[in-house]
Order: C-alpha cells, then structure tokens, then sequence
C-alpha cells in the first residue's frame, strides 16, 4: 500500500488531536503540515481549497481534509484524511460524554476553558490574515472581506447570498472590467 494512505491518516490525526476550535482553528495547522511540511500543496492550491471547503454543506475540518486527501490519491486518499480528521473529535466526544457528569460543575473544568477561548480566536484570526495575503487582499480590496462580514454579522445577511454576489461580482469583474491576459 502506498505510504500516502498511513501518514496522510496520522496527519490528519494528529492535527484532529491538538486542535482546539473547529476547522477554522485547524487551518494554521493544516496549512503547515500539507504545504510548509509534506509539500502536498501549494499555497495557491491550499488557499482555493479552502474556498472550495467553505462553500461545500458539512464540517469544514472533514470537508477540507477530505479535498487535500481527494487531490492527492482519489477516492482512497480522501477517505483515509476524511477518517483521520474525524476519529479524534468522535473519540474526545465520546470520551467526554461517557464522564461529563463527573464534572460538569467543576469550577476548574469551565477556568480553563474560559483560558482557552482567547487563544482559540487567534488560532482563527492567524489563517485569515495569511489567506488574506496569500489571495492578495490588500488596502485597495480589503473592504469588500470587511464589509461581507459587518453585513453577516450585523445585518443578519446569509452567507449564501454572499457567496452569490461575490461570484457574480467576480465574473462580471472578470469578464467585463479587468480581463485577464
């Protein structure tokens, strides 16, 4: 069996085990071990597939996994990174479920994670910087991710409808305003 399927699966693994936050606190990991480290991707191809993943229905840590693993090997390959993403959250879950109980009122228990949710935000805001940069947001455009989120956040705007207008904006800007040569 080609040694892609076992390191993929302990990647994946590992990045399922020591990240705290969901799949937006996965991608500075992920990015490092699938780009910087094994050279799977590039930062370019990184970056679309992180578009691709956030658009797709389901959880974005599998949905990304699973497209790294799908570009890499298929069929096998997305399964062993969709597995080796997953296992981790399921077996913490399960494990947790089997003890909350025993401390759900622990007054240590909700310190720490009253500690964690800080750095969790920043696990968050590093990869947004860095997709910015890598997707070349600069000054002259960095209003348009800025006023999609105020009107998501505070106007209530679905995040389909923004997709769409980006995409429509997009194609017009391409096809009609700035052609590409």
């Amino acid at each position: 069996m080609d040694k892609f399927y076992s390191t993929s699966f302990k990647t994946f693994f590992k990045i399922g085990v020591f990240t705290l936050g969901g799949g937006y606190a996965m991608i500075p990991i992920i990015e490092s071990e699938v780009v910087e480290r094994k050279k799977w991707l590039t930062k370019e191809d990184f970056v679309d597939t992180v578009a691709i993943a956030q658009t797709c229905p389901g959880v974005f840590a599998i949905n990304l996994s699973v497209f790294i693993g799908y570009k890499m090997r298929r069929l096998r390959g997305a399964i062993f990174t969709a597995l080796g993403t997953a296992l981790p959250s399921f077996l913490i879950i399960l494990i947790i479920a089997m003890f909350f109980h025993q401390f759900e009122d622990n007054k240590v228990v909700a310190a720490i994670f009253r500690g964690i949710r800080p750095a969790v935000v920043a696990l968050i805001a590093v990869p947004t910087f860095k997709m910015a940069k890598t997707a070349k947001i600069g000054w002259s455009n960095c209003w348009i991710p800025v006023a999609c989120a105020l009107a998501i956040w505070a106007m209530k705007v679905s995040p389909i409808l923004i997709i769409i207008l980006a995409a429509a904006g997009g194609y017009v800007y391409g096809k009609y305003i700035k052609p590409t040569e």
